[in-house]
Formats: structure tokens, sequence, C-alpha cells
């Protein structure tokens, strides 16, 4: 009797999460496609002044002459189920965070493709080029080598003498430490020169770097940190990504894309008994493990974190938030209204998660406890800085003048109070602090412009 319970509230949670993060899709795509023909229809019956755009383009030639070009960029990279700048009509993933600076980027990576294949696609969408996934990952991981084709770079320049300040959210932040290593391994065939230092400073808003406990209450076994329970939320969205790229409705992807062009999912190339295998577990991204999920588990973390550093001449800073507090010895949820309707459950699990007793813990020196402070999407150690499977240098902001002057080679963080999505999409949502963490963001990658000449005093507004 107590077996049929314990099912019947988990098939409960489930269709209950399921139902949550159907509407809350829907809801994002219905937005974008009415803001778009909302914009149509303004077009077609408020014609833009001819005078005004005159004058409008005067603007942006007088801007292209100023010395902001000369700038360093700024590319905010965004997390799971995130999009890029020309994606979902006119929504911004960063809540239109890049309009605080002139050189801001907002490259548009695969939102569920594993952190190895969304580094190369960075780096070519900077670059220009066609994508290179490489050919010994490729093969083992069945999917075709070269992917899509930037013709012209979005800062070609890019090199030691013309390096580049990211900012990363949840999974960002973990995709631009995999490219700085890559950069320092000199892995991009014809670009030997390559070096860490095309890196100046890596800020991770919410970043994923050693990996969350979520990952197995939506599904990961955490035996192996790979494979997926036979009934879970992420098998529903394994299902969903495997029919949604199969019918390669054009349209639709034009709003929206998985990332995963690069398996050839589509009707036309794998047909109806390639959709078999898909959904049968014997080909594709779910199948090989190359997709986003096995790399946000712990052991998937630390696989990661194993052959990554963190480099002498690099600034870096991380935002970790949390949605809970401690009360009377236990870890309880707080500020229960101001918690998204996406992240409600999982604060509460992920705030009482018990690592299975039969299953062997993912590192030596385990705690659950450690890991109950959350965001509803990431646990709160593991997005102040690289711990595992060794601790990087990092200090706690507690008093901004900690760390007046930024130090190159050490992760400052700093802990902000809020759900995982609390400065993504919905400005409002967020208020002032919004603007205060971007606007020290922003600040600070400016005060830090060139590696080369003396940095001023790093003054953080937060």
């Amino acid at each position: 009797m107590f077996r049929w319970w314990v099912s019947t509230l988990q098939l409960l949670e489930l269709f209950v999460s399921s139902l949550v993060h159907l509407l809350f899709g829907f809801y994002i795509f219905s937005t974008a496609v009415a803001g778009d023909l909302s914009q149509t229809i303004n077009d077609l019956f408020f014609k833009p002044n001819l005078a005004s755009g005159l004058q409008n383009d005067e603007v942006v030639k007088q801007k292209s002459t100023t010395s902001s070009d000369e700038l360093p960029p700024i590319v905010l990279v965004h997390g799971i189920f995130g999009f890029g700048k020309g994606k979902l009509g006119g929504l911004s993933y960063f809540a239109g965070a890049e309009k605080k600076d002139e050189r801001a980027l907002v490259p548009d990576l695969g939102s569920l493709t594993s952190i190895y294949d969304r580094a190369r696609e960075l780096f070519y969408y900077l670059k220009g080029g066609q994508v290179d996934y490489g050919e010994e990952h490729s093969k083992a991981c069945g999917h075709a080598q070269f992917g899509r084709v930037y013709e012209k770079g979005h800062y070609p320049e890019w090199d030691e003498d013309h390096p580049i300040h990211f900012v990363g959210h949840s999974a960002g932040g973990q995709v631009v430490r995999v490219l700085q290593q890559m950069l320092a391994d000199k892995a991009f065939k014809g670009y030997e020169n390559t070096s860490p230092n095309w890196v100046l400073s890596i800020t991770s808003l919410s970043g994923a770097f050693n990996g969350t406990t979520r990952a197995y209450l939506d599904g990961i076994q955490p035996e192996d940190g790979k494979s997926l329970k036979p009934i879970c939320l992420l098998q529903l969205c394994r299902i969903g990504v495997i029919l949604y790229d199969w019918f390669d409705i054009q349209w639709l992807k034009s709003y929206y894309n998985f990332g995963f062009d690069h398996f050839n999912m589509s009707w036309k190339q794998m047909g109806i008994w390639g959709l078999v295998n898909c959904l049968m577990g014997k080909t594709g991204p779910f199948a090989s493990g190359d997709w986003i999920l096995p790399d946000l588990t712990i052991q998937g973390s630390i696989r990661l974190n194993s052959n990554i550093q963190t480099f002498p001449d690099t600034y870096y800073f991380s935002y970790a938030t949390k949605q809970t507090r401690k009360v009377m010895g236990f870890t309880v949820p707080f500020g229960l209204l101001g918690i998204h309707p996406l992240l409600f459950i999982r604060v509460l699990q992920m705030s009482v998660w018990r690592h299975p007793p039969d299953v062997p813990p993912p590192y030596k020196g385990y705690r659950d406890e450690e890991w109950w402070d959350n965001d509803g999407a990431l646990n709160t150690i593991s997005m102040t800085h690289p711990r595992l499977p060794v601790e990087h240098p990092n200090h706690l902001v507690v008093k901004d003048s900690e760390c007046q002057p930024l130090q190159p080679g050490i992760w400052y963080y700093k802990i902000v109070e809020g759900d995982h999505i609390l400065f993504i999409v919905n400005r409002e949502r967020a208020g002032l602090q919004f603007d205060l963490i971007y606007d020290s963001i922003f600040e600070r990658c400016r005060k830090h412009a060139f590696r080369k000449k003396p940095t001023m005093p790093n003054q953080l507004s937060q």
C-alpha cells in the first residue's frame, strides 16, 4: 500500500512538472509570435519616417567612428533551453541587458547540445567559418563533423591582442570555461596561435560549475550520471525534442532550435526507421550522451572540470543565487511568492535532497546538506566557483572593498538572493536588482578592458 502511494505521488509530481514546463514554454513561444505580429502590423500601417531613418543612419555612422569600437566585445552566453539574438522574435534571453553596452553580443547556441559542442559553436560564431566539432568527437558521438556556417564572424579579429569579455548564465558559464581551455589546448584546426589570453574575463551568473542535484530529480540516474529513468520529466523532454527535430518545420525552427541539426534527425535524412531508432534510444544525442544534461550532473561536471584550468591572466567573477534559508537547522525555501512557478517544486525538492544510500556518492567527502541551498535549478555550492574535483582559487565577496583592485586568476563570488531565472527573460521580476547586477558586470568589464594597460581599482555597485 505504501509503495502504491509513493508511485501515485511520483506520477502526480511528474504530471504537474510536465504541465508547468509545457505551459511556460507555450507562453514564451506565443509571446514571441505575438510580438512579431504586432511589429509587422505596426510597420505595415505606420511606416517609419524616412527622415528619422536617415537621422538614425547618421547616428550609427557617428557611433562607428567613436572609440567604443576599440573596446573588446562583451559576449553574453545563454544557458540550457536558452536562445540568442535572432531567435524567438524580439524576445531577449538576458531581458534586454545587452542594450547596456554597444559592444555586447548574444550568440544563439544549441539550447540542449553538450557543453563541448556549444563551446565549438561559440568559437566559430566569433571567428567565422564552418563549425568543426572535431573528427574524433563526432565519430564517437555519432553526428556530423561539420555544422553551421558563419560566412562572417561576429569578431573575426579575436586574438590575444583583441581579447573578449564573456558573461555566461547557468550552463553558459561552463561553456565559456571549456572554450578557454580549448584555446589553451590549441584545439581548433587551422588556428595554432590560440591561447587562454584570448579571454579577458569570465563573469558567471548562476553558473553550473559543479553540477546539480536537480539533474537526478528530473530523471538522470545517479548511478552513472548519464542514463535516464524509464519514466521521468527528461524522458518526456527527449521524446518531444526528437519529434520536433524529425518533423523539421522550418518556420518553427526559425523561432527556436534545440541545436541538434548536426545529428541529422530530420525526416528527410533519417526516415521512419531512423525515428524509431531514435525513440528507442539506439541513435541520436540521447543515446550517445552528447547533450547538456549529462554535463550538468555532479559526475559529468567532475569529468569536465578535471580538464579545465583557471588561468592566471584572466579575471573571474561569479554570482551564486539562492532561494533557501536555514531555519532551526533545516534548509527551507524563502520568499515563496517570489519563486517562479517553473521552479517552485524543484526548490522544495532540492532543499531536502538525499543521495540514494545504495548508490556510491559522486565524490569522496560528499554530504547531502552541503547541496541543499539552491535556486530551483542549481545548488548554490555549485555556482560559487569550480571546486570539484579540485578547488580553484576563490574569494567570497562580502564587502566590495575586499576585491579592490580585482586580481586575475581568482574566482571572486557573491551570494545573491533569487531564483535561477530572476535575471533573465523578464526584467520586471528582478526590479532594481536587475540593473544593479548588470551595471556592475558591464562596469567591471570596462574597467579591465585592456590587459596590457594598468587596470583601475574595481568599483562594484553591488
